[in-house]
């Protein structure tokens, strides 16, 4: 077992996620920070966004291009027609922090394509928009497609699984008799869930965690040791669920994290 100082335990300087939650992925919406989620996982599109900030693709020269049907050609000063990079990001910055699960198939984890009406052949169908790396609509030998694979197939962009179920669970430092609420994902061991509360407290694995009175598992998951979501119970009953939250107890045992 790695260890932080002499506290058993990850050491979370290099500590990597496994799960994020869909508020987390909400928070990265900017085209500087740029993350979605499709099919169970989570992607951090943010060097993809970079990349293609801006660049303009030439598409040869024709005089009088003036914007097309599909929006796919630009007028320049000199004659020339582009297509900037930052046009086709624009319906993945749309979707910055959102799942785009629904763009997909889940079965070919490619994406899904329909028989396109002009041409009768079988194309990806995109009706917010073509975007990076989807061929154009008809067949051109300016088209750039030395890219290697699409940015949505492998994992060269995936930084962890989307938590397919949430719930809230209360830390309590007795200490300092501070209490925090956490959003966590259900199958998160504890030293996940201890890794997010390092926000409120450097020196969390100094102290035992423990819930009624049992010393907890920091392996498992909250439901491995014994903590319960007990939100479709609630549901039934018609109860409101956040009246109860479990509350997680932290007692100091020595601040060893140093050492």
């Amino acid at each position: 077992m790695p260890r932080r100082g002499l506290v058993a335990g990850p050491d979370f300087e290099y500590f990597q996620r496994r799960y994020f939650t869909p508020a987390e992925v909400a928070q990265h919406n900017q085209p500087e920070d740029l993350w979605v989620s499709y099919l169970g996982n989570v992607y951090d599109l943010t060097p993809l966004a970079q990349e293609y900030k801006g660049k303009g693709h030439t598409l040869g020269q024709r005089r009088g291009c003036v914007w097309g049907v599909l929006g796919s050609w630009m007028a320049s000063i000199d004659g020339s027609c582009s297509f900037p990079g930052d046009l086709l990001l624009k319906p993945i910055v749309e979707v910055a922090g959102q799942d785009i699960s629904h763009w997909f198939d889940p079965d070919t984890r490619d994406i899904r394509k329909h028989v396109d009406p002009l041409t009768g052949s079988l194309r990806y169908r995109t009706p917010w928009g073509r975007f990076l790396h989807v061929p154009p609509q008809l067949p051109r030998s300016d088209w750039a497609n030395d890219f290697g694979k699409p940015w949505w197939q492998g994992s060269r962009y995936e930084v962890g699984r989307l938590s397919a179920k949430t719930r809230n669970i209360r830390i309590i430092n007795t200490l300092t008799s501070q209490e925090h609420t956490l959003e966590v994902g259900a199958l998160e061991s504890m030293w996940e869930i201890l890794h997010r509360y390092l926000l409120y407290n450097a020196h969390a694995a100094s102290y035992t965690w423990k819930y009624e009175g049992k010393n907890l598992n920091m392996d498992y998951t909250l439901e491995e040791n014994g903590i319960r979501d007990e939100e479709e119970e609630f549901d039934y009953l018609n109860m409101d669920s956040t009246l109860y939250t479990p509350a997680v107890l932290l007692y100091f045992s020595d601040d060893l994290t140093k050492l």
